[in-house]
């Protein structure tokens, strides 16, 4: 697994994909963000992922708890599933025994790194809190993060992705959040957690869940994954790895999932 792991990051890092690929250090100590996505992820935030493939990607959002951390992996594993995780700065600060885990075992994006709204914020500011995040997952996982940027509350402007894509990153949002971040006292239930997902089952579909939750300890998403895969099965689908995307067109060969 560490072996695979290493093979794609290599190639990822020798095609300048992942942050930091172009070296240098920034003010204030920051490791130089440098990642470079292909074209076809830059200038618009994606909901949906470039292929008419059967195929699906998941993503977990960290921002709050750690609570479901453990059994999100642990399901991911037994089905030999990758996802992608995106922590805040803060979570990966607070909480570097989960993000380590993640990042283990599946790619890791940059969910800024206090969770603020965007669109409020200067260009200034959106960069710090990208770089903070950056510089937090890093130290946190002690591996490379993706060159993947999603929003806070999914609040996007055409100026803030500009801002997100000129610091290499694509803006990931989603093509449909489960809610299951909600919880039971948000009036969420596992089976509307399902549905929502199942709902969203389309070719490129991205499905947004959560390792956390409100409060209440009660990790809907967590205790929904199996069934959701279940149907991603019996619909005919697969799961795949954000990172395919990042190889360039000409090196994905016969396995090109467009």
């Amino acid at each position: 697994m560490e072996s695979t792991r290493r093979g794609v990051l290599a190639g990822l890092l020798a095609a300048g994909l992942v942050p930091g690929a172009a070296g240098g250090a920034v003010a204030g100590g920051a490791v130089a963000v440098g990642p470079r996505p292909p074209a076809s992820l830059l200038g618009h935030e994606i909901r949906r992922l470039p292929t008419s493939r059967k195929v699906l990607a998941l993503t977990f959002n960290a921002a709050w708890d750690d609570s479901g951390v453990d059994t999100v992996l642990a399901e991911l594993r037994r089905r030999r599933l990758k996802a992608t995780f995106f922590p805040t700065g803060q979570f990966a600060r607070d909480r570097p025994r989960a993000v380590r885990a993640m990042g283990a075992e599946h790619g890791l994006g940059n969910h800024s790194y206090s969770h603020p709204y965007f669109d409020g914020l200067s260009t200034g500011q959106r960069e710090r809190e990208v770089r903070r995040a950056d510089a937090a997952i890093r130290a946190a996982a002690g591996t490379e993060p993706l060159p993947f940027f999603r929003f806070p509350y999914s609040s996007t402007t055409a100026e803030s992705v500009a801002d997100i894509n000129r610091l290499g990153y694509a803006a990931i949002e989603f093509t449909t959040d489960t809610n299951g971040y909600l919880g039971p006292g948000g009036g969420m239930t596992v089976e509307r957690v399902v549905e929502r997902a199942v709902d969203a089952f389309a070719p490129g579909a991205i499905i947004q869940m959560h390792v956390g939750s409100t409060g209440d300890g009660v990790v809907l998403d967590a205790q929904a994954l199996p069934r959701v895969l279940d149907a991603v099965r019996a619909r005919g689908y697969g799961v795949v790895d954000l990172r395919a995307f990042l190889v360039p067109e000409e090196q994905r060969g016969a396995g090109r999932l467009g």
